[in-house]
């Protein structure tokens, strides 16, 4: 595939940066255009090129940055996902954090942002169609209140599209993104025993967390704008999956597991929260023909190289 054309005359800032994903977006980047790493965490190893702030991205300190010659565009990845935090802190970093770095945005006529949301929001449901485009509503937050903030976000976003048109606003929302990345389908696929309810064996669809780094520098392309689903490989059982794995499945009654996920999850022994149940238990597939047709999306990675990245550490 053709590497994505980029100006490189204009920088992006990339919040979240020093995350693992954000890291392999930042390497990716920097070779392309300038980048502004953004984060309050600290950036070791970063390329000697690229320039980093470690800042509260709800902070006033943030528009300083925004200051910097040349901004371009934005990426945000910077969403705190972590389900043992307080609500409180989980809004003031996630949703007031959006609101002024897009209020950034417009006072400095920044022409780009992407923010990389989930498939996610649209939650998984019996009633769910086979596959969901981007227009189906996102229902995630009803049952599971530790995605709502990632919802809010989206419909944020949704609403500054429509309110700055001279910005070119995209919106991407990945499946189950597979990878080193710390996040709960990839934590779920690394245990050596992996649960399953008992009668329930869905479609999942999975991406390579390279091919989400791939669909963000193709959104950065100029004239890209809207909201794109992101798929990897063609779907799969999970139960094939794990075997793909050379995982044991573990089925488990439905109410003793989710029983038993509240009680863990309040003793802070696992990070997965019982409502997430719903994503091992019902469909929630998305159709992502929008991306490969306007962002000239495909996925580079098979099933396989897809899930065997939840194994695979040499990500530095």
């Amino acid at each position: 595939m053709a590497a994505p054309q980029l100006d490189p005359e204009h920088a992006v800032i990339v919040t979240g940066a020093c995350g693992r994903l954000g890291r392999r977006l930042v390497r990716a980047l920097h070779r392309r255009t300038r980048v502004i790493a953004v984060d309050h965490r600290d950036f070791p190893r970063r390329p000697a090129d690229v320039e980093h702030h470690t800042v509260d991205l709800a902070s006033k300190r943030m528009r300083e940055v925004f200051k910097r010659p040349g901004v371009g565009a934005l990426v945000h990845l910077g969403v705190v996902h972590d389900p043992h935090a307080q609500k409180e802190r989980h809004h003031a970093w996630n949703v007031l954090a959006l609101k002024r770095l897009l209020e950034s945005v417009e006072q400095y006529g920044v022409r780009k942002v992407v923010l990389l949301s989930s498939a996610n929001v649209y939650g998984p449901r019996p009633d769910n169609p086979q596959l969901l485009n981007e227009d189906a509503p996102l229902l995630a937050a009803g049952r599971f209140s530790g995605i709502r903030d990632l919802v809010e976000l989206d419909l944020a976003t949704q609403s500054f599209f429509w309110r700055s048109p001279d910005t070119e606003t995209v919106i991407l929302r990945p499946t189950h993104i597979l990878g080193t990345v710390r996040n709960a389908p990839s934590n779920y696929l690394r245990l050596k025993r992996v649960p399953t309810l008992l009668g329930f064996d869905p479609m999942v669809q999975v991406i390579h967390q390279d091919d989400v780094v791939r669909a963000i520098l193709l959104a950065l392309v100029p004239g890209r704008r809207g909201i794109f689903n992101l798929a990897g490989p063609p779907p799969v059982a999970l139960s094939r999956a794990i075997a793909l794995l050379g995982r044991k499945a573990m089925p488990v009654p439905h109410a003793l597991a989710g029983a038993a996920l509240e009680r863990m999850f309040r003793w802070r022994v696992t990070s997965f929260p019982a409502p997430e149940l719903d994503y091992i238990r019902y469909v929630c597939m998305v159709d992502d023909s929008r991306a490969r047709t306007v962002l000239d999306y495909a996925p580079a990675h098979d099933l396989f190289s897809t899930l065997s990245a939840v194994d695979d550490e040499r990500w530095v």
